[in-house]
């Protein structure tokens, strides 16, 4: 497993996808989204994009990180959905604002896997590596 830790080492993603809700960053373990301002993230919303990440992904372990650089609305009664997902192993928010981590914290009570709110991109790597050892 490749450490995506150490932020010294540029790791290029291994796809990119730039979707109507957000830019997707898939990596070996590692899935990082940075959504667009203003978007609604839901199950009706996103089951195309997760679709197509569950394909990109395979069966190999891996990490969810929202890096919270722009404001949006998640619907937090959709991570029942994400548990389905046998394979992802937890999510990490990236906040940046009061409001952010708040958010975060209310969306953490909705997900049974780990999830974690860091105040950095590079915390939140560390944990996800730490997460899939």
């Amino acid at each position: 497993m490749l450490d995506i830790s150490n932020s010294t080492m540029v790791i290029e993603p291994l796809k990119v996808l730039d979707t109507e809700i957000g830019e997707i960053k898939i990596y070996d373990n590692l899935i990082i989204m940075e959504g667009k301002e203003d978007s609604l993230f839901s199950f009706r919303t996103g089951i195309f994009i997760l679709l197509n990440l569950i394909s990109q992904v395979g069966i190999r372990p891996v990490v969810y990180i929202s890096n919270r650089v722009n404001n949006y609305s998640v619907d937090p009664n959709d991570y029942k959905y994400l548990e389905m997902i046998p394979n992802l192993k937890g999510i990490a928010v990236v906040s940046y604002s009061d409001w952010a981590k708040n958010a975060a914290k209310l969306e953490k009570r909705f997900y049974k896997k780990p999830f974690e709110t860091f105040g950095s991109l590079d915390e939140a790597k560390e944990w996800a590596s730490s997460l899939l050892e």
